[in-house]
């Protein structure tokens, strides 16, 4: 198999409370990762203080993972649900995981000094290799959302050489047009900051019926980011550049990334044109798309299950996580292979798996990888 095209996951089952991604508040974001479990850090890097959440400890010549956060969000609100399931603590249990928040996005972070300059996207890629050495990690397997995704892929575009591997949801490789960025300013002015930051985060049917989740992170966003300090990681975001890659062959001396790469969508999700772009720029040998249904915006909280699948499935496509290692997720499950055409026309596998799980019920997974 020369390497995976494109994975269409369906949903053939209700979702269960706890995998909603529905924390109502911030109680329950303390329950999920209990602070036994989690140890805090203050670093500093040569564009500011960084604060990490590590648990564990460096495993043999195994990389990290290390998680970065969307804008508007924090490493609880972003990864608490994904990293709270269950089939994601199957994995987990064999790497360290170390969430990384941006500069003054933690919950109970101080306000930033007035007159603050926060750190570009290049910067904020450029703090990370500090966290790196400072636990002594070989490498890192990261998972970054939205402007989290952007940061891990400039790292990786920098850094080659500490990056094994990335799942990014929600990237958008391209920088504001001077249109684009003048209607964020505006909106800015009209509307409170959590309403300006929601519609880069949930799908529009998402936010035309006001789920419980988007009145749950409104509330949450407003209530435990220090408003001062995302307005300004906002307008970084959106001041960024398109990040400099394109697939070989493409342009001269053209740049990609050079790990395997994860690339994971909700249908209708508001960086889907994005995600499609970046597809466009990577090498398609080492590059998966996955684009989940029925999820919205926000993949990582609506469908940790399906999403912890994928990434296990990454894993093993890395040589880790072999499956005599696994329990829960190796668990009752079956495969048939069947030929396929891909949809760029080139000989394809199609490989649908059906799990059942008491009490869960059924999962259709089909996934086309090129051969």
């Amino acid at each position: 198999m020369a390497g995976m095209k494109e994975q269409q996951f369906t949903e053939e089952k209700p979702l269960l409370p706890e995998q909603r991604g529905l924390d109502s508040d911030m109680e329950s974001c303390e329950q999920l990762m209990p602070a036994g479990d989690w140890k805090e850090h203050d670093i500093e890097t040569p564009y500011g203080m960084l604060h990490v959440v590590i648990r564990g400890a460096p495993k043999g010549n195994k990389p990290a993972i290390l998680t970065y956060h969307d804008v508007g969000l924090n490493h609880k609100l972003c990864f608490n649900s994904f990293f709270n399931n269950e089939d994601m603590q199957e994995i987990t249990k064999h790497f360290v995981v170390c969430h990384v928040d941006a500069p003054g996005q933690q919950i109970g972070a101080s306000q930033l000094p007035q007159g603050y300059q926060y750190p570009t996207m290049d910067q904020l890629a450029g703090m990370l290799p500090t966290v790196v050495q400072h636990f002594g990690f070989k490498s890192i397997v990261g998972i970054g959302v939205g402007a989290g995704a952007y940061v891990l892929a400039k790292l990786a575009l920098i850094f080659p050489d500490l990056v094994e591997g990335l799942v990014l949801l929600n990237i958008d490789p391209n920088g504001k047009g001077w249109i684009d960025w003048a209607a964020t300013k505006l909106s800015g002015l009209t509307s409170a900051l959590p309403d300006t930051v929601l519609p880069h985060l949930f799908s529009q049917e998402e936010l035309m019926n006001n789920t419980e989740l988007v009145q749950s992170y409104r509330q949450q966003i407003n209530n435990t980011v220090n408003q001062f300090n995302l307005q300004l990681f906002w307008n970084m975001y959106n001041s960024r550049r398109d990040l400099d890659m394109n697939r070989s062959g493409t342009v001269i001396n053209a740049k990609t990334l050079k790990c395997p790469v994860m690339l994971v969508v909700g249908d209708n999700a508001p960086a889907e044109e994005g995600v499609v772009e970046c597809n466009s720029k990577l090498d398609p040998t080492n590059t998966t798309f996955l684009k989940m249904a029925d999820s919205g915006g926000l993949p990582q909280l609506t469908q940790p299950g399906k999403l912890s699948e994928a990434f296990k499935y990454f894993l093993q496509g890395m040589g880790y996580m072999p499956s005599a290692s696994m329990t829960r997720l190796a668990r009752s499950r079956t495969a048939s292979l069947t030929s396929a055409s891909s949809i760029d026309g080139s000989r394809s596998r199609a490989c649908t798996h059906s799990d059942s799980t008491e009490g869960v019920g059924t999962v259709t997974h089909t996934m086309e990888v090129s051969c």
